[in-house]
């Protein structure tokens, strides 16, 4: 999780290589009218996104539904979208935020092309993002790290067996 321009779609796809598992990329799941909005350069409201997380939900529990484990990349900004994702998904679900300052964000939407989303949209996406509460399972990352380095902590952390008492916000400073 995280929002655009953190990694998110990178650190997915090499997570899910590394744990065998099929991978979702959160942008394939908005519809053409989200799409065009976040073109225009018009940040999504809730309205846009519930149907998009509620599909995105969808696919994840169908995925798990086949066996097995699933990487998601979303941005899943606020905790109620959290909340929404996991209401969704049959299994105990485990988020790790792509954290980065906004310079790094800027720079990395600047330099990407062939995305529907401007860089434009950063400093909306930023004053969405609610950071996770104690009481979340979130794993927290710096996405000026790496990205090998970045899937090597995120899949040591999930490798770790959890506890009911252990299962909340985690930040790492992997410096």
């Amino acid at each position: 999780m995280g929002v655009s321009g953190s990694g998110k779609s990178t650190l997915g796809a090499l997570l899910a290589q590394r744990l065998d598992c099929p991978f979702l990329e959160g942008d394939d799941f908005h519809d053409a009218r989200a799409i065009a909005k976040m073109r225009a350069g018009q940040p999504l409201d809730d309205e846009d996104r519930w149907p998009w997380l509620d599909r995105l939900g969808a696919a994840i529990g169908d995925t798990l539904a086949s066996g097995g484990a699933v990487v998601a990349a979303c941005s899943a900004l606020r905790r109620r979208y959290r909340e929404r994702l996991r209401e969704a998904i049959p299994v105990p679900t485990r988020f790790v935020l792509l954290d980065a300052s906004h310079d790094e964000l800027l720079r990395r939407l600047s330099q990407r092309s062939g995305h529907y989303m401007p860089a434009s949209l950063l400093d909306s996406q930023l004053a969405t993002l609610e950071r996770p509460g104690a009481d979340e399972t979130v794993f927290t990352l710096d996405a000026a790290e790496p990205p090998e380095r970045l899937c090597d902590i995120a899949h040591a952390w999930l490798q770790t067996p959890r506890t009911a008492a252990d299962l909340g916000h985690q930040p790492l400073s992997s410096a």
